[in-house]
């Protein structure tokens, strides 16, 4: 029996990719809570694993040649973990490709953007209305590029579900906290409609869901935005 990866997690956008991958390919794994409103990714032994204290990271008993292998950046896991299984990156090079460029999308875009309209509009201490406005409509505008990247795609990437709807959908289905609507995205709304129906994707949604918290508390708040990055 393979010995089970081990995940350091909080239920977050970023944490749910990997969970939701995990699930998906149906490797054994286990958890390892980073509770960062209470500064659990600046823990020592946590930043040998992840140096840019962030999570999610894994440790893998079993990576290439036989080796454990730490992994911190959601982007990277996820690529690792569909080349050590070799589910969901396509089964071409030209599949592959279509599957990085959106995955980088999400890295480098709307993950990003969608993040800071939520600090923004949720958590910051001062009502600043030009951020909340200039995120909010970066995030409306990325959401029309994946809108109409769906009007002829089932997933993002083409036919199959793969490791780029792992990495959009976590941040793409918190639409409503990001002040956005369907309305206007009808095939963006058929997408997130079709992924709540993966039993893999639900139960990777749900870990340690009941620790998902209101980051408005104030000492929470100090320790993520309060300069420790």
């Amino acid at each position: 029996m393979q010995e089970p990866i081990d995940l350091y997690y909080w239920p977050t956008p970023n944490g749910w990719k990997v969970s939701i991958a995990l699930e998906e390919m149906d490797l054994p794994y286990r958890v390892h809570l980073i509770n960062i409103g209470k500064g659990d990714q600046f823990a020592p032994e946590f930043l040998k694993i992840a140096p840019n204290n962030r999570m999610p990271a894994i440790v893998d008993p079993a990576g290439p040649g036989d080796a454990p292998l730490s992994l911190f950046e959601s982007g990277a896991i996820l690529q690792y973990l569909a080349r050590k299984t070799g589910h969901f990156y396509g089964a071409d090079e030209r599949t592959r490709l279509m599957v990085d460029q959106w995955l980088m999308w999400q890295m480098g875009g709307v993950g990003p953007m969608a993040g800071q309209a939520h600090h923004f509009l949720k958590y910051a201490p001062d009502d600043l209305p030009y951020a909340k406005d200039r995120y909010r409509s970066e995030v409306a505008r990325l959401y029309g590029v994946l809108d109409r990247q769906l009007v002829e795609n089932e997933y993002v990437a083409g036919d199959e579900f793969t490791i780029a709807d792992m990495a959009i959908w976590p941040w793409a289905s918190l639409w409503e906290g990001q002040e956005q609507t369907l309305e206007d995205k009808p095939h963006l709304a058929r997408w997130l409609d079709l992924l709540w129906q993966r039993p893999g994707l639900v139960a990777g949604r749900a870990l340690h869901a009941d620790l998902r918290a209101d980051r408005s508390d104030s000492k929470a708040q100090e320790i993520l935005f309060g300069g420790k990055d």
